[in-house]
Formats: structure tokens, C-alpha cells, sequence
């Protein structure tokens, strides 16, 4: 990001419009895991939205990224406090997140399961990637997705930070170009049997 395309942004937020739109797309991305939805357009990244969004002066956030300063964005636009990785209620990775990260996000407590992190991750794409398949509750059947830069061993650490239900993370995976993938807390990832048989 330019520090004019920062200035241009800064405190301003998104419209209540738009705040809607990202609210809604995220509520249905988490109860269809597996099945995307659109995001609207508009002059911030697309995985800052969910978070632009739903964060408040009482969700802590954090950001990962690369030289840039869409934390301050993101922070100056919701009110919301800067925390550490492991209690930030909202995770942002603007760059390719690494399983040891998605880890120490917080995962709330047996008492407290809502206490948990929303980890949001920007990919290149929700296509061309590993295939993995989807179940669990809102998944009809099962969902083969095969999201561009959320790999198996991201997969691996994600399924081990939601082994201790009802503990655990949950996880939007938003594309380039605007479109949200949810992937609950209580969805079940694995590999497909069709995968597995080719390479046995």
C-alpha cells in the first residue's frame, strides 16, 4: 500500500452498507463451509474486510503483513486494540500465514469457546490448489475445495488447533479477487480418497 492509497482510507472505514454485505457474506461463508461467497469490492485489501467489519473497541486485532500499514487501517477505522497473536479475537494475514501462527492464535477456553480467534487469510486463489474435502454440520455431504496458498501442512496445523472442540479457530479464506471460503471451527478437513489412491 502507498501512503497516499493509506491516507485516502484511513479512519474512514467501510460504508454501513458494505459493513453489511462483508457481515453477511461471512455469516453464510461459516454456516456453507466449502461453498464461497462474494465479497463486495472496494479500495481495501479483501481480507481486511471481515475485520474492518466485525471488529469493535473490544475485539483486539492483530495483523500480519509485509511493509505495509493496514494494521494502523484497520485499527484507526473500528476502534479495535492492538494485540498479540495469541489473544488478538481477530487474526488478518496479509501475507502467506505459517502453521506455527495458526497455532498460537487463541483458541478460547471449554468455559469460553467464543473467545476464540477468526483467523482471516489471504490466498491467490479459492482454485488451483491441493484438493481437500469438507464435512461436518452445514456442509451438505461432503465439499472438495482446493484453495491456492493454504496448503497441507497449513491444513495439518489447522486441524490440530481444532482437535479439543469446542475450542478451536475458525478460518476465512479470502482470495484476490474478493471471494470468502469459511472453514468452521467444526468442519473436518481431509485428504480426498481419490488423492490418496493416486498416490498409493
Amino acid at each position: 500500500m502507498t501512503i497516499a492509497a493509506a491516507d485516502q482510507v484511513m479512519g474512514i472505514g467501510l460504508d454501513p452498507v458494505v459493513s453489511q454485505q462483508v457481515y453477511r457474506a461471512v455469516l453464510q461463508a461459516f454456516s456453507r463451509p466449502g461453498l464461497p461467497q462474494a465479497l463486495p469490492s472496494t479500495d481495501f485489501p479483501p481480507a481486511l474486510l471481515p475485520a474492518l467489519a466485525l471488529a469493535d473497541l473490544e475485539t483486539g486485532v492483530a495483523v500480519l503483513e509485509d511493509g505495509s500499514d493496514w494494521r494502523e487501517v484497520l485499527t484507526v477505522a473500528t476502534g479495535a486494540p492492538v494485540a498479540a497473536l495469541g489473544q488478538a479475537r481477530y487474526v488478518t494475514a496479509l501475507r502467506p500465514i505459517t502453521g506455527d501462527e495458526l497455532l498460537s492464535a487463541t483458541r478460547g477456553t471449554a468455559l469460553s469457546p467464543e473467545c476464540a480467534s477468526t483467523v482471516i487469510c489471504s490466498v491467490r486463489s479459492l482454485d488451483g490448489g491441493t484438493p481437500a474435502e469438507l464435512a461436518g454440520p452445514g456442509v451438505n455431504g461432503t465439499e472438495t475445495i482446493a484453495p491456492l496458498g493454504f496448503d497441507d501442512a497449513l491444513r495439518s496445523a489447522r486441524n490440530d488447533a481444532v482437535a479439543e472442540f469446542p475450542t478451536g479457530i475458525d478460518i476465512l479464506l479470502v482470495a484476490d479477487d474478493g471471494a470468502v471460503l469459511g472453514l468452521a471451527r467444526t468442519t473436518r478437513i481431509s485428504t480426498p480418497r481419490s488423492t490418496t489412491a493416486q498416490e498409493n
